[in-house]
Formats: structure tokens, sequence, C-alpha cells
């Protein structure tokens, strides 16, 4: 309670990014208890996707806590043509697709508010992630384990085949680098602590401060908007660190102990639905006359041709185009792309809030 009551201290406005999900449902609930006034809540689905989002999850309990909703609805071209305007805001490459999203969200929210709070943390503080649990650390152990890692199994997006057949020779000598930070901090655990309390503060102290954080505060602040997360309040990750993992985690179940407290405020099923997580559908994006124009112009980009194989990258795109999803190494290739024009080629150049992703793509 005093966490909460210190995380709402403020003399301007706020709101709250709704998912759908169980973290941001129980930040609303927490909102609502000690607020007097609607809560401005603000959620984002996708048109055409294959898999159901969380937009209307989270209306139903928007509607339950009455709150003042502000849902909106995506298509490709509202979210590609953002693109441009994410990599500069973020001035840097951000492997969740959800900071497009983001960015567009933070936008409509700054028309209301000057304060957002967001879910991020609860996953990592209470063990809500598939891969803690004992059925996929099992599968881990099965993976590489690095030498000298002391006991890290590698994940799996490491062993992907893309790297070595896409990345130029610069790179491929660097990325051994990238698999320091997360060694580095599983060796840092104490012995005492099982493997679930070690993955979840490799998550802790690595992805969730250089990837997911860095994705909210930077297309927050694109807008003057400040983020809090509460479930990163130095008490609550203390407190979800300590908590044995069979409070967590069941066969099947994450964040268990979080969900079993929050019955006292959300209907059961929606506690206790499988987790979705938050989808943003650029596989199904990356296909048809977008992916062939792509196709052209992508591997004859100068910033993809001085760091990459051109050839790697034209047989990716055809693995695309032939159904086997490589859309997540497109999306960096295309990121990247865009962020060298703006930072290196054309330094100080500002885009305008919507762009076509492909002008700035094609050949110089």
């Amino acid at each position: 309670d005093s966490a909460m009551h210190e995380h709402m201290r403020s003399d301007v406005p706020f709101g709250l990014f709704l998912s759908g999900g169980v973290d941001s449902a129980i930040l609303l609930a927490m909102l609502d208890r000690y607020q007097d006034k609607p809560i401005r809540s603000f959620s984002v689905g996708f048109s055409g996707a294959r898999l159901n989002d969380e937009l209307d999850d989270a209306e139903r309990i928007a509607q339950q806590f009455r709150t003042e909703h502000t849902p909106l609805k995506l298509d490709q071209q509202a979210v590609f043509r953002r693109l441009v305007h994410t990599v500069w805001t973020a001035d840097d490459l951000m492997r969740d697709y959800a900071s497009l999203p983001t960015d567009i969200l933070a936008q409509h929210a700054s028309r209301e508010v000057k304060v957002v709070f967001t879910g991020e943390g609860g996953d990592e503080v209470f063990a809500g992630y598939g891969r803690y649990r004992k059925s996929t650390l099992q599968r881990w152990a099965k993976n590489l384990i690095a030498p000298g890692s002391g006991g890290f199994r590698t994940r799996g997006h490491w062993r992907r085949p893309w790297p070595k057949r896409v990345f130029g020779i610069e790179l491929q000598a660097a990325e051994a680098a990238v698999r320091k930070p997360f060694i580095d901090a599983w060796q840092a655990t104490p012995r005492a602590w099982d493997d679930v309390q070690r993955s979840q503060y490799v998550d802790l102290v690595t992805a969730l401060p250089d990837n997911l954080l860095v994705k909210a505060d930077r297309m927050l602040m694109g807008f003057g908007l400040e983020g809090r997360v509460p479930f990163l309040d130095h008490r609550i990750v203390e407190f979800g660190l300590s908590l044995p993992s069979d409070l967590k985690i069941r066969p099947g179940q994450g964040k268990l102990f979080l969900k079993r407290w929050a019955e006292q405020y959300l209907p059961h099923d929606h506690l206790y639905r499988k987790k979705r997580g938050f989808h943003v559908p650029v596989g199904d994006w990356l296909q048809g006359d977008f992916l062939a124009a792509l196709s052209e112009k992508l591997p004859r980009n100068p910033a993809i041709r001085q760091w990459f194989r051109t050839e790697g990258v034209a047989e990716m795109l055809a693995a695309q185009k032939a159904g086997k999803d490589a859309s997540r190494e497109i999306w960096g290739l295309m990121q990247f792309a865009i962020w060298h024009r703006l930072f290196v080629e054309e330094p100080g150049r500002v885009p305008a809030a919507e762009e076509d992703p492909l002008e700035w793509i094609s050949e110089a």
C-alpha cells in the first residue's frame, strides 16, 4: 500500500496504459482504490491480426472500474508509417515490436495526462514468463551451455540460423559480446538461489532495463510524459525475488502468488486465462506488396551493404516470402537502415510524425 501511495503522488493528471493483461489490471485496481476520480486508461489493438489481441479484455476491465477509456485500433499502415518517427524518438534499435504502438499511444495520452502508469516488471518480479517454469527450464538444459558461463544456458534467439548468414565480419566478431551481460548476471546470483530466481534476476538487470524500460521511457518522453512502474519499486522487487519459486509458478501457470492476491479485485477468468502477451502482428504485415518492395530496396541500402552480407539478407527476405518466419530479423534490419540514415548519413534531420519507411530505406 505504501509503495502505491508514493507512486501516486502527482500534481498533474495521470493515466494508465491498460494492456488487458494481469499486471496493468492490478495497477488499475490499486489506482481505483486510492483515487476518487475516474482513472484515464489507454489501450491499443490491431486490425487484421491472426492472433486475438487483448483490446477486448482491456475494455472489459475498464468497464469494471468505470475508467475514462481510450481504445485505439491500428492497422499496418498506421504502425509502419510510424516506424521512422519511432526510431528517431528512440535514437536506438528497438527489438520489441511494442515500441511502435507505444509511440502512438503516448501521443494520444499526452493530450490528457502528464504521467502514465505501466505494468513493466510484473512478469520479471513475480515469474510470469513461460520460460521460468520447470518444463521450460528443462528445455533450456538441452541448449548449449557456454564455456565459462557458470551454467547459464544460451537463449533461443542466439541460436537462430540467420546471424551467421547475414552478419558482416565486424558484427560476427562482436556477437559473443551480446551474451556477456547475461552470463555475468547469472554468475553474480547467490548459489542458494534456484534457476527460477536466477532467471528472474538476469531479466531484471539485463533485458528489462536495456530493452523494455528503454522502450517505455523514450516513447513516453518523446511526448513529454513521465512513466511510472510500481512493480519495480525496490520493496516489491525484493519481496518478489524472496518468494519461494513454488509460490510463484505451477505447471502451466505463472505469477501464482500475485494472481491469488489479486483475486480480491479482479475476475477469476481474467487472472487465470492463458497468458497471451502483447502481440503486434508484424509477421502478418511483412507480406505481399510491402514485402516485395522491401525485398528490392533493403539489400541495396548503403548501410545494409556496409554491415551485412547482402546475399544473406536476400535469402532471409525470400524465406519470409516462402512462409518461413524471419520477421524479427527483417524488422531489425529495417530499423538499422532507417537509424543509420537519421543519425549517420543525415544527422540533425527530424522526420515527420508519419513517413513511408520504404522511402527511407531506398538506395541513396
